[in-house]
């Protein structure tokens, strides 16, 4: 396993489609483990695989630390609700931004052994399924920002006081 280069706002790579995966193979193993490699190394609770080069749709999620997920060609099929909070990405270190995204959503993928499974997902969760379902199709959360992007040291500073 390996720490891969995590791609930047600005790198064509990250405005791109990514294609469906057809099948699991010993380089797409690899990917998702260096991609948690990757995410964990950085501070991070996801990571989509055109973060690291990749065209494919494929992300890893760990909200807590302690519950790695893998989702390959997901579908978001419901969501509801909204949340709105800081957002950051890997991609674009050291800022984040205001993001509206939905409170609760249901999500259709294949695990790390190409089975399907359906899930339900809240709060944080929720937020990082969308915001790496959002890379898979070129989007990155800076086009839903609203006002403009801040340093995070400002955030903790607020949080602070």
């Amino acid at each position: 396993m390996a720490i891969r280069t995590i791609r930047e706002y600005g790198d064509e790579v990250l405005g791109k489609h990514c294609k469906d995966v057809k099948h699991m193979t010993p380089g797409l193993a690899l990917l998702i483990n260096d991609m948690f490699d990757t995410m964990y190394e950085a501070q991070g609770v996801g990571l989509a695989a055109p973060q690291v080069g990749v065209l494919k749709k494929v992300f890893v999620v760990d909200v807590t630390g302690e519950d790695p997920m893998v989702f390959i060609n997901p579908e978001i099929y419901e969501a509801d609700g909204e949340q709105e909070g800081y957002e950051g990405c890997l991609s674009l270190p050291g800022k984040s931004g205001i993001v509206k995204r939905p409170m609760h959503i249901r999500v259709r993928a294949l695990d790390r052994n190409m089975k399907e499974f359906d899930m339900e997902a809240e709060e944080l969760l929720a937020r990082a399924i969308c915001h790496e379902t959002d890379h898979l199709d070129g989007r990155m959360y800076v086009e839903l920002v609203e006002g403009e992007l801040v340093n995070n040291e400002d955030i903790q500073r607020e949080e602070e006081e």
